[in-house]
């Protein structure tokens, strides 16, 4: 009885720990070596620091070709990225990484005019006085629960990553300068 009893006690403080949601980080990088045999590959991020991601059967890669059949579905060297990918132990395991640039993620650079939590938007007004709003996707939620206090200066300058869907702008993730 006393063995289950400290069972009990052991489960209870665990469990909240293991019903825990995974948090995701993102990485804005280069990816540098591809391995399909390991399924993971290397982005160098801005400040120089390698990660590697393993991309498993659940990874979402947009901005790439559609048609790709590999793991990596037409991520190559040299490819500007950004990833969003969770921790356990010491792996990182990519949930979705988004190409940049052509057929990729697109960019939008201003300084952030307002930001609607509830609503889910953000809005930056760029350099040419034009304001822009942008849906934030889960993650880019996610991201601004996190990392908007830089950004939530009116007068804070971002990169704004997006895609365009049925004519809405939808932010994928940002950075702040």
């Amino acid at each position: 009885m006393k063995r289950l009893f400290q069972m009990c006690i052991v489960m209870t403080l665990l469990l909240p720990l293991c019903l825990a949601a995974d948090v995701v980080t993102a990485v804005h990088g280069t990816v540098t070596k591809v391995d399909a045999g390991a399924k993971t590959m290397v982005v160098k991020a801005k400040d120089g620091t390698d990660h590697t991601l393993h991309i498993v059967g659940k990874t979402t890669v947009h901005g790439t070709d559609a048609g790709a059949k590999d793991a990596f579905k037409g991520l190559k060297e040299g490819s500007e990225v950004v990833a969003h990918y969770t921790v356990k132990g010491s792996d990182k395991t990519a949930v979705e990484v988004d190409k940049v640039g052509k057929d990729g993620l697109k960019e939008a650079e201003g300084t952030v005019s307002d930001i609607d939590r509830g609503g889910k938007t953000i809005a930056i007004k760029t350099a040419d006085g034009t304001v822009q709003t942008f849906k934030l996707a889960d993650h880019a939620t996610e991201d601004a629960g996190k990392d908007i206090a830089k950004a939530s200066e009116k007068t804070a300058k971002v990169t704004v990553y997006y895609t365009e869907d049925a004519g809405k702008k939808v932010a994928h993730w940002f950075e702040g300068h």
